[in-house]
């Protein structure tokens, strides 16, 4: 074969070698584009795809806006969400047939500009979605006159959507308590000086050494969370602002979930009592000062069967479950929505969410 031919050759293979590449990257593209990847939520709780059947129109349920950006695969449900007879969509151009449309308040809460601005069709649900607390929650004043139903943390709400909660089990459930080795762990991420909490630590801190992980503190790996933290004998679960049924992960994933008792500061005795035992943790407001609170951890130390009793309630419930993504959330709503009071519009989320 001629060197001019063998040229030729390997000038066709080259082409087609990169005619090749530029097919499978413009497929990965598209597919990557139209399919969002499932979260580790897809494995752990086996979502289901949503059917729709033909033989009757499907309530379409508009969300406004990904949470905080976060996108996540729609018309996927675990298996326990009936989600059937609902089609989930984030395309605004859908807006004007759309049953309900999911307003998530800190993606919306800058300027009223950032709500639907068409006119509303009648009838149709506008659904309020915040897990942050009040403090953290600017603008609530924009949504008045215009919701007509209620997703968050609070128990009262139309879709309750908690950080955490227990189950109970069959009574049969081997738990070892963590080896501990240390005392006192605290993860502050956002540390106020003016803020209750951290006043409070600045009087504990002259009776009991506390270890504080986060920014401008210890650094704490996030694949060495749990682990870290279960060293630990007790945990500070302390809330960022004191509101009714605002108990967050500080509780149930930083203190329950690794295996600390909890210390918390947060809403009252009895507003932690409706979600957890009330020999699962230790109230600050059950002590009189921050020296008080010092004085009977150190005892408590010293006492392994007194810290024990602390564990009891793993003799009825589970760990704490968790609503680890953004989907659960919102595969509570087709239930709600075909289950919702007569329509109704709420005049103030500001005076009811306080």
């Amino acid at each position: 074969m001629s060197t001019k031919k063998q040229s030729l050759n390997l000038n066709k293979i080259f082409f087609y070698f990169i005619l090749q590449i530029i097919i499978s990257f413009t497929i990965f593209t598209f597919y990557k584009r139209e399919t969002p990847a499932l979260t580790n939520f897809d494995s752990q709780e086996n979502l289901a795809t949503i059917t729709v059947s033909s033989n009757e129109p499907a309530l379409v349920i508009l969300l406004w806006t990904f949470p905080f950006g976060n996108n996540f695969p729609l018309n996927h449900c675990p298996k326990q969400f009936n989600g059937s007879g609902c089609f989930y969509t984030a395309d605004r151009s859908m807006y004007s047939s759309a049953n309900a449309v999911v307003i998530h308040h800190r993606d919306v809460c800058r300027s009223k500009e950032q709500l639907p601005q068409a006119p509303r069709p009648s009838n149709q649900y506008w659904i309020w979605f915040n897990l942050e607390s009040p403090s953290h929650s600017p603008n609530l004043s924009f949504m008045n006159n215009l919701i007509n139903l209620t997703m968050s943390y609070r128990t009262d709400s139309d879709i309750f959507t908690p950080y955490g909660w227990l189950e109970k089990h069959n009574g049969i459930n081997n738990f070892t308590i963590p080896k501990k080795t240390k005392l006192v762990a605290w993860i502050v991420s956002n540390w106020n000086p003016r803020s209750k909490r951290v006043r409070y630590y600045e009087q504990l801190k002259n009776y009991l050494q506390v270890d504080i992980y986060g920014r401008q503190h210890l650094q704490l790996p996030r694949n060495a969370h749990l682990q870290t933290l279960s060293t630990y004998k007790y945990y500070f679960a302390f809330e960022n602002s004191i509101h009714e049924d605002y108990i967050t992960e500080k509780l149930w994933v930083n203190a329950l979930l690794s295996g600390c008792v909890p210390v918390v500061l947060g809403p009252s005795r009895a507003n932690y009592e409706r979600f957890i035992p009330r020999d699962a943790f230790i109230h600050v407001d059950d002590f009189s000062s921050p020296q008080e609170l010092a004085s009977y951890l150190l005892s408590l130390d010293k006492d392994e069967e007194r810290y024990k009793q602390y564990f009891t309630w793993r003799s009825t419930y589970w760990l704490p479950k968790l609503e680890a993504t953004w989907v659960v959330p919102y595969c509570k709503i087709c239930k709600a929505l075909k289950e919702a009071p007569s329509y109704r519009t709420i005049p103030s989320i500001k005076a009811w969410f306080k």
